[in-house]
């Protein structure tokens, strides 16, 4: 591993994080990594269909930021929201069966690779179009308040995670949320993954002011920009804001600088960005960065990361054996979801 490629990463406090959850970040980007390789496999073996947005690249953001919520908060995602949902703690066999179509998947093989939906986990769903989710997400941030504040809820406040890209910082529903989540102090932290490019435009070609965490200030909101190939200062901002949400001080917007490795969608040729583009965020994988730092301190060793590496392998291919194994939907249930029982 070349340490002068691979820049280092935030350091942290011993009493701010534990070498074990340094540990469980690791595995986490691991396992978002190889599930999105194993996905490409299997689309371009004809296994799934329509478009797959795959996440290699910013793992950093996911794991950073979901790491540091609760298991009873909620997460909403995008239509790249595979390694939310494995973040969020949805199983790996859940997913992949969704993407394969099959009765066994976390929306019953009806959503597939845009539509990951589990209340099991508070994970709130994929959504194909982008600022569709960033509503659903203030919803769930309202019901949360009005729970404690009308209904008399003893349990602490849940937070609600809204995740999204730098195209929807353009949208119309992005600064309607953001006014109505600071007019109402809601417990939400909005996710911009920046990854630099809106399908084929460049983010700094298509907005007046490529610098998207400013645009908080407008609204009386905390605002915060993070390098989002680094997991550790991810999951400190990202505590931080999670903290002001459950005292009841509101919403914060987080800008994570990141980069997606591979093209818009598989079916995305990726001519547009230049090889030295590519090459430069390359360098800075979050996953190799994070290995440096944990072999460099003396956190753990290489051979012992192998082990990790080798059990989300297992993980992975447990999830293909299960999703190949599983039922198709039947044709007589065609409607069964469409309504509540």
């Amino acid at each position: 591993m070349n340490k002068e490629i691979y820049l280092p990463l935030t350091v942290l406090k011993n009493d701010e994080i534990t070498n074990e959850q340094i540990l469980i970040l690791y595995e986490d980007m691991v396992l978002g990594r190889n599930f999105e390789d194993m996905c490409a496999q299997m689309y371009y073996r004809g296994k799934m269909f329509g478009f797959v947005h795959l996440y290699n690249g910013q793992e950093a953001v996911a794991t950073g930021v979901i790491k540091a919520l609760d298991r009873c908060d909620y997460v909403c995602s995008t239509y790249r929201d595979h390694v939310h949902a494995l973040s969020k703690g949805v199983p790996p066999e859940d997913i992949m069966a969704e993407l394969f179509g099959k009765e066994t998947g976390c929306s019953k093989g009806r959503g597939g690779s845009m539509h990951i939906f589990s209340a099991q986990y508070n994970f709130l769903g994929g959504f194909a179009f982008i600022a569709e989710g960033i509503p659903i997400a203030l919803g769930a941030a309202f019901q949360s308040i009005y729970q404690k504040q009308v209904l008399s809820c003893k349990d602490k406040v849940k937070v609600t995670a809204a995740f999204f890209g730098d195209g929807t910082s353009n949208n119309g529903q992005f600064f309607e949320c953001l006014n109505m989540a600071v007019l109402w102090k809601l417990p939400i932290i909005f996710v911009v993954e920046n990854n630099q490019w809106a399908i084929g435009m460049a983010h700094h070609r298509s907005t007046s002011k490529p610098e998207i965490y400013k645009k908080a200030e407008a609204f009386g909101m905390p605002g915060i920009e993070v390098d989002g190939m680094d997991v550790l200062a991810v999951k400190k901002v990202t505590e931080e804001a999670v903290n002001r949400a459950r005292l009841g001080e509101g919403p914060t917007l987080i800008e994570a600088l990141t980069y997606r490795f591979r093209g818009h969608s598989l079916a995305d040729p990726d001519e547009l960005r230049a090889n030295a583009e590519k090459e430069a965020w390359i360098s800075r994988d979050p996953i190799l960065r994070l290995a440096n730092y944990i072999t460099e301190n003396n956190i753990d060793t290489k051979s012992s990361l192998n082990i990790i590496q080798d059990r989300v392998k297992k993980a992975v291919s447990n999830a293909i054996d299960f999703a190949l194994s599983s039922p198709e939907p039947k044709l007589a249930d065609l409607k069964k979801y469409l309504f509540v029982d």
